[in-house]
């Protein structure tokens, strides 16, 4: 009879057979049975991925077998800040992608959101990221800036898009589109786009931090957040600001006043 650490070895390495498995469900000792617990918790957690990952590609599978084969998502991160750009990314998977576990972007750690970005970069069939910065989200409206990022990262694909997923929006291109609600949780294709377009954005605002060090951005990427607040009463704004936001305009507001 193997001993418990060398049943161990054999999980932690993955070479164990579905026969030895079996057998070793008769084993009563404490510490196979641990093993086993965690092997059966392992493999319903790989079905839930698996299945998870089958029903995000259900838009996708039902417009290729419409004849459509460069489908795109498209979504953005950044509506919500009180600085920085919004950024929209558009992504073109092979049918046959998989990465399981992908799904909405803030549902994934930081470490994850990394390790996944590389893969969808280095597997996708075309995609590209576009930001609309803080002065312009100003000018034209969080909206419009949006669309407008979005519209850029679709017209710069190195392969043509025959037909957009959009997570809650409606764009007005000459394509035909789908808008989904909560599109990111539910199309495989969407994901990838909100995953790219998150790390892009992070990574763009970790650098603004080097330049704005008392305003966080690194941690809070520009969200409004209270220790965001009391950096922009203290510091006052930056140019990635966005002065058309009531929070900041309010706290812009108090400061000028108290100067007067």
């Amino acid at each position: 009879m193997n001993s418990i650490k060398e049943i161990r070895a054999r999980f932690d390495e993955d070479v164990i057979t579905a026969k030895e498995v079996e057998t070793l469900r008769g084993d009563k000792r404490k510490g196979v049975q641990v093993l086993l617990n965690r092997y059966d918790r392992l493999l319903e957690k790989q079905q839930e991925l698996e299945e998870m990952h089958s029903g995000m590609l259900a838009f996708e599978n039902e417009l290729h077998q419409a004849g459509y084969h460069m489908i795109c998502g498209v979504d953005e991160v950044g509506r919500g800040p009180l600085a920085g750009p919004v950024t929209a990314c558009a992504c073109i998977l092979p049918i046959d992608f998989q990465l399981l576990g992908l799904t909405d972007s803030k549902k994934i750690t930081k470490a994850k959101r990394e390790e996944f970005a590389e893969y969808i970069k280095e597997n996708a069939l075309a995609f590209q990221i576009a930001s609309v910065s803080a002065q312009e989200i100003d000018k034209i409206n969080i909206l419009q800036a949006t669309k407008k990022a979005m519209t850029i990262a679709i017209n710069g694909l190195q392969k043509k898009a025959d037909f957009l997923l959009l997570d809650a929006i409606e764009l007005d291109i000459q394509l035909p589109q789908m808008s989904i609600i909560k599109g990111d949780a539910k199309s495989l294709s969407i994901a990838a786009s909100s995953v790219l377009a998150k790390v892009w954005r992070d990574r763009y605002m970790a650098e603004v931090a080097e330049e704005y060090p008392e305003y966080g951005f690194d941690t809070h990427a520009g969200y409004g957040t209270t220790t965001h607040l009391e950096a922009i009463r203290e510091y006052g704004m930056t140019r990635e600001h966005r002065r058309s936001f009531k929070p900041v305009l309010e706290i812009a507001n108090k400061r000028l006043y108290s100067k007067e």
